[in-house]
């Protein structure tokens, strides 16, 4: 009997051995994503070793040959499953404007986060944009007089931008940033483009729009990219110089973010001279430049009623450009965003007539061909000019609220040293450093040459949501300075103006819900679009190849994450230093959760998941944090893995893997579908994702270490906050500021000898207006150190002011305002009216 029970055990060791060990092999399989076809021989020949019937094994094969072999598979099983699609309507139905949105740019980065298994490599190779020399001559010449010029609290009381400003601005051709130097323009790069705006906007926010909108979607960017040689020749080198000032009509009362669905029309009819012109009827709102444009880029649904150009009756949206001066065409009206001063405004057309070819952007091959225009120009524009003011935005409130925290005292110390301040402190300051790697890592795409509608519009939307975050924090930090309005006040008109970029170029709500993960959905899926241009298309052969291979990205990635699930992600290597490889592993196992996650999304939901903008808005939110992951790593490495660098990258990582893990809870938490798998999502799988958490968020050790190096007169607070604009004058809010700060940074050693001094019981220990002389009477401090002391005490006194007035000041403002907005009144209504009296003139005068 021992030796049978011997034999026995044996026998079931070596069985429990190879059952582990078919396990591990298929779980590798599966990790790695081999062919099926090398599946059905491992499957094969595990069936053999455990004995299973030749019979068996052999219908298992057979059955196998159907999925190994192409025309066999199409003809039995494809086919088939085409058919089940359309009958159950399972494929989203795609709009021609969707399309058309959908086949607007490329994919880059977003596909590799999609595929669930990212390619490091790939994703770190991107070149980091740099300036030219040229470019760089232009950020330390022309931009910084410009700032230097700007003052931002004149613009806001007053409303304008003065004419001297305006006329530099045309004159050094900042509304020709992109337009090509052989039509005139400067033909600078998009990193230029945007390091413009973020030094602009750190002066005066109306000053950088004014600016940005030439640069982005409107004439010059159509025209550049789709106008005729004719076209570009008489209207770019006008633009570039300022001669001619443009605006962009797409928004309507009924079309905003959806901008499809405009109303504006135009018809093509024949003249009597045998031309064919278009009659165009359009009421246009919240359009930038509008009231002082010359020349008006327009988009418009064209009808060709009489079949001219021999393409049906609806030719769809078209781009043209139509003179202000045109007969019919209504300016001169103005918005009021948020008291924010930048020309808003309406614009309407009733029944302008222009002659087609000539006004047409690209002439009449490009009728009906306006909206791939718009799609891929804004997506491009999305990732430039906004992201470039909200970076601006947070790296100016680094800088003040740093500077406020070290000056302004309670208690006798700097408000930064409580642990209150630190936390919004620290959420600003490590803002600065992700929100700079998304700009620079999306500039790198689009300085390829590549427009990638998707990741321009995580951009957008995170970098305006984080200034938004931010300039609520640094309202907190400053307090009292933040809300007295003044010449003084460095953030307020940030803070009022933080709504506008929210709104524009495609409401957040919008981009968030529908956009990012809706469009990349299909769009960076490896699979997904090309079923749906299969079945729309009736290819088999196509459909086969997406369909099959879709399966196979399902298999892959369904291992994937389980394994990176069970092992924590600690199983990749070969990424990153000391300070980020436990990222890298934490990003690809995020990466293979996600692609499956979207995977059974779509599987279930088919269709009905582009209505369920919740669900949608979480997974935006997932690929978003990917993607700014992503660009921080690429900060980080191109860089040159800077040490001092650290907590900063600590931050950023762990904020973006703490908000994936609240985004991935909701998704499990909402899930709809049948009852089993909303059972299994919202109990066992959500239960076991709240234990094995990808992220938490940044512990209280590291807020307060970020905080504290940012209140520290360093080259890292510089590099952290560089390429906004510090007025050199110390009279001026922000310089004032940089001034007190770096005089008591300076004064912090010798303040603590003056401490030394009490303990030591040489000063008196009670404080007393008197300390700093007895110190230099005593001999603790020296006559230079009592000089230093002395003038930081004076500054933190002067800094920590905020502006006042008289009652006849403070009535007068609100009377000027009052006189400009009536005699702007006045203006529309007539221009015979009369002018304004002698007495508001001076007052505005005086203003100005």
């Amino acid at each position: 009997m021992g030796v049978l029970e011997m034999y026995s055990g044996i026998f079931h060791n070596h069985l429990a051995t190879a059952i582990v060990g078919t396990l591990f092999l298929f779980l590798t399989i599966g990790y790695l994503g081999l062919p099926y076809w090398l599946w059905t021989v491992l499957v094969s020949g595990v069936l053999l070793g455990f004995g299973a019937p030749i019979v068996i094994i052999g219908v298992y094969v057979a059955i196998s040959l159907f999925f190994i072999i192409k025309p066999l598979r199409q003809v039995t099983l494809s086919v088939g499953v085409m058919k089940l699609f359309k009958a159950l309507n399972f494929i989203p139905q795609i709009s021609e404007t969707e399309r058309t949105a959908l086949e607007a740019g490329v994919v880059w980065a977003e596909a590799e986060l999609f595929s669930g298994k990212p390619d490091f490599k790939k994703l770190m190779s991107q070149p980091n944009p740099q300036l030219t020399p040229e470019e760089q001559a232009f950020i330390d010449g022309p931009v910084e007089q410009l700032c230097q010029m700007i003052d931002s609290w004149k613009i806001y009381r007053s409303r304008k931008i003065p004419d001297n400003i305006m006329q530099f601005i045309k004159d050094k051709k900042f509304l020709g940033m992109i337009i090509p130097k052989e039509y005139g323009g400067l033909g600078f790069s998009n990193l230029l483009h945007s390091d413009v705006i973020q030094k602009i906007s750190t002066r005066s926010i109306t000053a950088s729009i004014t600016v940005m909108v030439p640069n982005s979607l409107g004439p010059a960017e159509l025209l550049v990219h789709y106008g005729t040689e004719e076209q570009k020749k008489k209207w770019l080198p006008r633009l570039a110089d300022g001669r001619e000032m443009p605006c962009f009509g797409l928004t309507e009362p009924q079309a905003g973010s959806d901008a499809g669905s405009i109303v504006s029309t135009g018809v093509l009819f024949k003249g009597d001279d045998g031309k064919i012109y278009v009659k165009i009827n359009w009421r246009k709102r919240w359009i930038t430049l509008a009231s002082i444009s010359s020349v008006i880029g327009l988009a418009f649904k064209l009808r060709d009623p009489e079949n001219l150009l021999g393409r049906g009756e609806d030719l769809g949206i078209t781009c043209a450009l139509i003179p202000s001066n045109t007969k019919g065409v209504v300016l001169g009206k103005r918005h009021d965003p948020l008291t924010i001063p930048f020309y808003n405004c309406p614009t309407e057309g009733n029944d302008v007539i222009v002659e087609a070819a000539e006004a047409i952007i690209g002439g009449l091959d490009n009728a009906g061909k306006g909206w791939g225009m718009l799609m891929e120009s804004l997506g491009a524009g999305r990732g430039i000019s906004l992201p470039a003011q909200s970076t601006g935005g947070v790296k100016l409130l680094t800088l003040l609220a740093s500077a406020h925290s070290t000056v302004r005292k309670q208690f006798g110390l700097s408000i930064g040293k409580f642990e209150g301040v630190e936390e919004p402190l620290a959420r600003i300051a490590g803002k600065s450093y992700f929100v700079e790697a998304m700009r620079r890592y999306t500039l790198s795409a689009l300085d390829q040459g590549i427009k990638p509608p998707v990741v321009t519009a995580m951009a957008k939307y995170n970098t305006t949501e984080w200034y938004r975050q931010a300039v609520n924090d640094g309202m907190d930090i400053l307090g009292g300075a933040a809300i007295s309005m003044g010449p003084r006040n460095a953030i307020a008109e940030g803070y009022i103006a933080a709504p506008i970029s929210i709104t524009v170029e495609g409401a957040n709500i919008l981009t968030r819900t529908l956009m990012i993960f809706g469009q990349g959905a299909l769009r960076a899926h490896p699979y997904a679009f090309k079923e749906v241009y299969a079945l729309e298309n009736n290819d088999l052969k196509a459909f086969d190849r997406a369909f099959w291979g879709h399966i196979g990205h399902i298999s892959r990635n369904l291992f994937r994450a389980k394994v990176l699930s069970w092992t924590r992600g600690w199983i990749i290597f070969g990424h990153g230093d000391s300070v980020t490889r436990r990222y890298y592993q934490k990003l690809a196992w995020v990466s293979a959760y996600f692609a499956i996650m979207a995977d059974i999304a779509m599987g279930i939901l088919g269709g009905k998941l582009k209505f369920k903008e919740k669900l949608t808005g979480r997974y935006a939110d997932v690929l978003s944090w990917m993607y700014t992951a992503t660009a921080v790593l690429h900060r980080y490495e191109s860089e040159g893995k800077r040490k001092e660098d650290a907590a900063f990258v600590h931050y950023s990582m762990q904020m973006a893997f703490h908000n994936i893990q609240k985004a991935f809870e909701g998704i499990l938490a909402n899930f709809e579908g049948p009852f089993i798998v909303r059972w299994l999502f919202r109990g066992p799988v959500l239960w076991f994702a709240s234990l094995n958490k990808m992220g938490v968020e940044p512990d209280d050790e590291l807020t307060h270490e970020i905080s504290k190096l940012i209140q520290e007169d360093s080259e890292q607070r510089q590099r952290l906050t560089q390429g906004i604009f510090i007025p050199k004058e110390k009279t001026e809010a922000l310089g004032r500021y940089e001034n007190a700060f770096k005089t008591i940074k300076q004064s912090e050693d010798i303040e603590k000898k003056m401490r030394k001094a009490v303990r030591s019981k040489i000063l008196p220990k009670k404080r007393s207006k008197d300390l700093i002389e007895l110190a230099l009477e005593k001999g603790v401090i020296t006559a230079e150190e009592h000089k230093i002391i002395k003038l930081s005490e004076e500054l933190r006194w002067d800094t920590i002011q905020v502006d006042e007035f008289t009652e006849d000041e403070f009535i007068n403002a609100t009377r000027v305002r009052a006189a400009l907005e009536d005699r702007e009144v006045r203006l529309d209504a007539s221009p015979e009216t009369t002018p304004m009296p002698k007495e508001e003139e001076e007052e505005v005068q005086s203003v100005h």
